[in-house]
């Protein structure tokens, strides 16, 4: 008998976690899109696909006046790059947007030198061919990086061309 009312309370609390869970959700996708403004596309490609190892998935325009109507602008068009770590359906879209603008704003030396979005975390199967492509690219690595974290993972610090921090973490080899 135990036994019996054990295992129903387990099922329906399992049903419960399930069905509020279902409930509280309000998305259609678990993945989030997160969109950069960068000053000098080609050059934000180079150091995210070249150095990093991003995948371009694909890209688009937008015109003046969808860029007006959405509120995206003041009417000004953009080009639109999306990367992805890898090319699948679970993969978040990191989106490079540019104005045409040659423009930046300064470049912070620490995180907590602005507010708003300061860095993304990337996590890889081995650092060691990120930081030689990194290094080849003349990217500065930040601190005394690589940085053990633990016996199996190390972390690095860089910054993008405009300035965003990113976080690479992960064995050595």
């Amino acid at each position: 008998m135990k036994k019996s009312v054990l295992k129903f309370s387990f099922l329906l609390a399992a049903l419960l976690i399930t069905f509020a869970s279902h409930a509280q959700s309000n998305f259609s996708s678990k993945l989030i899109g997160l969109g950069v403004v960068v000053s000098d596309l080609d050059r934000s490609l180079d150091f995210y696909m070249n150095g990093i190892g991003m995948v371009k998935v694909y890209d688009f325009k937008i015109n003046e006046d969808f860029s007006r109507r959405s509120g995206l602008s003041n009417g000004v068009p953009a080009t639109v790059t999306v990367l992805k770590l890898e090319n699948s359906p679970e993969a978040n879209e990191w989106k490079l947007v540019n104005f045409g603008k040659k423009e930046t704003h300064p470049t912070q030396n620490f995180i907590q030198d602005n507010t708003g979005v300061q860095y993304i975390t990337i996590n890889v199967k081995a650092l060691k061919p990120v930081i030689e492509r990194l290094k080849e690219r003349n990217v500065k690595f930040l601190g005394s990086t690589p940085t053990p974290l633990n016996q199996k993972s190390h972390f690095v610090l860089v910054q993008d061309p405009d300035g965003t921090f990113i976080e690479l973490i992960g064995p050595m080899e």
